[in-house]
């Protein structure tokens, strides 16, 4: 058949009769409407140059005429791209990270790419085994606060790549970074305690495993020497954890409480508040994270606030730019800034 001699049905028809409503247009049924090989509609569809301008338009209005939808998932591999990028994260519930998700997710679906989450439930060697998984399914990888050993992820890196690392620089591994100076957040934190006159602090400390946490707990430790005594009290990540640390931290006899993040700041305030401890004139409490549920509360939350969504819309440039086959921009590193607000004040002398 001479495809450029146009169709031998109508665009409404195909050779098997009038589709029916509801019934699923295949590529094959377009290729018959259109007189033209199946082969054709798929270059068509795939915005392949090697098709007359004349034809493809003919294939086009015949396609749309049909109601044919193409497969994403088709299309991308026929292009050698499944139009998905993979972000993984070690904890869904906490906001922090819906935030990083929500600037990738905006920033990815602009240049028209959709997201596949997974959730490592804060656990390490789950981890490594959903970004090799999920990596095989997408067309490049966002590792978001990953928990794993520096030695574990640079093994594994040759494995995921494109990739882009969020708050974690590994030694040995060329991905590019985004990330944080948490420890100009912690020593802004650790000057306005001082400037309030605490000289015990407690520190619920995030989980083990978290890059962020050992740096908060390290540049707390360096700065206390001199100022106040820091007493590092095993605690979590969630609402939950706070809420059954606070005891132990007014255990320690602190006048002030620095949460891993805002969920742990949080829980250990509504412990505080169901002890009848009053936040802050007898107790000063500091977070961090400035999820928006800090600001709502009563007192509103003292945070070190955390430019969350651009960290997403940052790592989206990078993995972009490897995806286009572009040298990606140079690493970012943020630096928070301290939102002082009603849950610190003065110590009780």
């Amino acid at each position: 058949m001479d495809e450029a001699a146009g169709p031998v049905a109508g665009p409404a028809e195909t050779g098997a009769g009038q589709r029916r409503r509801g019934q699923t247009v295949t590529i094959r049924d377009v290729a018959r409407a259109a007189g033209v090989s199946p082969a054709t509609v798929s270059r068509v569809m795939n915005n392949r140059e090697t098709v007359a301008p004349d034809l493809a338009r003919r294939v086009q209005q015949t396609a749309a005429s049909l109601g044919y939808r193409p497969s994403a998932v088709a299309q991308g591999l026929a292009r050698g791209r499944t139009g998905l990028v993979a972000i993984t994260v070690p904890d869904l519930g906490n906001p922090m990270f819906q935030s990083v998700l929500r600037g990738l997710s905006r920033a990815a679906g602009r240049d028209g790419y959709r997201l596949l989450v997974t959730d490592s439930h804060e656990l390490p060697l789950e981890e490594l085994v959903l970004a090799q998984e999920s990596r095989l399914r997408a067309d490049g990888l966002v590792l978001c606060s990953p928990r794993s050993h520096d030695r574990e992820l640079a093994e594994l890196a040759h494995t995921i790549e494109p990739f882009v690392l969020v708050n974690r620089n590994v030694e040995g591994v060329g991905a590019p970074t985004v990330a944080v100076d948490y420890a100009s957040g912690v020593r802004a934190v650790c000057a306005h305690l001082g400037w309030l006159g605490h000289s015990r602090v407690a520190y619920l400390e995030g989980p083990r495993a978290s890059v962020p946490n050992r740096e908060r707990r390290e540049t707390l430790e360096a700065a206390a020497e001199g100022r106040f005594a820091l007493h590092v009290v095993e605690c979590g990540s969630m609402l939950e954890d706070g809420f059954e640390a606070a005891d132990r931290a007014l255990a320690t006899g602190a006048t002030a409480i620095v949460g891993y993040n805002d969920l742990v700041a949080l829980g250990a305030q509504g412990k505080l508040d169901e002890i009848g401890v009053r936040v802050p004139d007898q107790v000063s409490v500091v977070g961090f994270d400035d999820i928006p549920l800090s600001r709502y509360t009563a007192p509103r939350l003292t945070t070190v606030a955390v430019p969350q969504e651009d960290l997403g819309r940052e790592a989206w440039q990078r993995l972009g730019a490897m995806l286009r086959g572009e040298a990606p921009p140079a690493d970012v590193c943020f630096t928070p800034r301290l939102e002082v607000r009603q849950s610190t004040g003065p110590a009780l002398r």
